[in-house]
């Protein structure tokens, strides 16, 4: 025959596991951390947000203020051998240009870029860009190399001063 255990026997054994959970289930149940655990001395240290950067204070100091006055001032160079300024917008300007280059002789456009504002020419035997860029008054025409330095050599001048003459008809 099969034993069935009575009511009042299931309950017994239920009030015991609840007893035994209530008095040793907090420890199996918590959720510590453990760096609060420790003592303080061995805590790790918390810095402020403000605190873990180097100060600026005194990082962009001006020098002291001189005055100068214009006829102090070394003149400023009426005109460099390697560009021109012509009136006009960039894009206009850009287009003559793109005109006269596809008449020189000896010189052979690259490539092109008019978003950039630049001609990439072989001419005798420099290699340098013809750069258009705005200005106030409209655009100034130059010769540069890649880095964007004025183009050194007789070539580029050479370029310059025809483009200076049939910029100016």
């Amino acid at each position: 025959m099969r034993h069935v255990p009575s009511p009042s026997r299931i309950a017994i054994v239920a009030m015991i596991a609840i007893v035994v959970l209530g008095t040793t289930g907090c420890r199996w149940f918590s959720k510590t951390n453990e760096m609060y655990a420790q003592s303080p001395e061995s805590r790790p240290l918390e810095v402020p947000p403000d605190l873990d950067r180097p100060g600026t204070s005194g990082a962009m100091a001006l020098p002291p203020a001189a005055s100068a006055t214009r006829s102090e001032m070394a003149p400023a160079p009426s005109a460099q051998p390697n560009g021109f300024a012509v009136a006009g917008s960039r894009d206009e300007v850009f287009n003559r240009v793109g005109e006269v280059l596809a008449g020189v002789q000896g010189l052979t456009i690259v490539n092109r870029a008019q978003i950039l504002g630049t001609f990439d020419v072989d001419y005798g035997d420099a290699k340098f860009l013809v750069r258009i860029t705005p200005t106030d008054t409209g655009a100034y025409v130059a010769a540069v190399d890649p880095r964007g330095l004025p183009a050194a050599g007789e070539p580029p001048i050479q370029l310059i001063e025809t483009l200076r003459a049939a910029l100016a008809n």
